[in-house]
């Protein structure tokens, strides 16, 4: 009899440490999740993040007369779910410079605490000096670097913007510390869909301009990404300081020829 209570408890006590996990497609998570079922033991080796969970789209930038100018949307995405509606992902780093992230939402929290830990120190010397956005952009590259090769990385592409010394920075660093600086940028589908409308409107625009060619940017974007959504964030830095706006909602028109696709429903123009 005390054998049986024993081997039951052995059981029991295999049962509790080794976990069902949802992990590709999981019946209790959302399509297109991405995940397989698994099962996680205290006895399996140790593992990484291997895709991002709750996540954001596209941060654009781009160069202006005045400063540089970053546009977001407000949307956190769990899967293809659009969970969280009021995500922001412009944040302001010092006097001088700004934060936008895409992809993992955890993972930015994380990039932007690194940060602020640093200016923290920074700033604890009191030596009349502080970082510049191109320093932070190189700490930035260093710091995905380096998790890129602990197999373990922080699934981000941020974009650092700044005004410093009379000059506007604008640089991208993407998961795996690779860096560059360019007049307008984009993360993630911006890439695909509002790089080439940046680069057609230039630089050389007012504030008012900037704005305009953002929000047509993020409206299109909205009109070809599932995961983007139209309530945005336009912030702005510039030799006055840091200027992060409050959300809001873009106007969308469907009534364009190409949108209504009449001939898959049986329907001939």
């Amino acid at each position: 009899a005390v054998f049986f209570i024993m081997a039951g408890f052995s059981a029991f006590q295999s049962a509790a440490l080794c976990s069902q996990k949802d992990g590709p497609y999981s019946p209790l998570m959302p399509a297109g999740t991405g995940y397989v079922t698994s099962r996680s033991c205290a006895h399996d080796p140790s593992s990484r993040t291997q895709q991002p969970i709750v996540t954001g789209t596209a941060v654009l930038g781009l160069k202006y007369k005045d400063g540089v100018m970053l546009a977001a949307d407000t949307l956190g995405s769990y899967g293809t779910l659009a969970r969280y509606r009021d995500v922001r992902r412009l944040e302001k780093i010092g006097d001088n410079t700004i934060l936008g992230g895409s992809g993992d939402l955890s993972d930015f929290q994380t990039v932007f605490k690194y940060v602020k830990e640093l200016t923290t120190y920074d700033n604890a010397h009191d030596d009349g000096c502080s970082l510049t956005p191109k320093d932070i952009h190189q700490y930035l590259g260093r710091v995905m670097y380096n998790r890129r090769n602990k197999f373990d990385p922080l699934w981000n592409e941020v974009i650092v913007a700044g005004y410093r010394d009379g000059k506007p920075y604008l640089g991208v660093v993407d998961l795996i510390g690779t860096m560059y600086e360019d007049e307008v940028v984009a993360t993630g589908f911006g890439n695909y869909v509002c790089l080439p409308l940046l680069r057609k409107a230039g630089t050389d625009l007012s504030k008012d301009e900037a704005r305009k060619v953002l929000e047509d940017c993020m409206r299109v974007l909205f009109y070809r990404n599932c995961k983007s959504s139209t309530k945005i964030q336009i912030a702005s830095v510039t030799a006055a300081g840091v200027e992060i706006g409050e959300p809001f909602d873009v106007s969308t028109y469907w009534g364009y020829e190409g949108f209504k696709h009449t001939e898959y429903h049986g329907i001939k123009k």
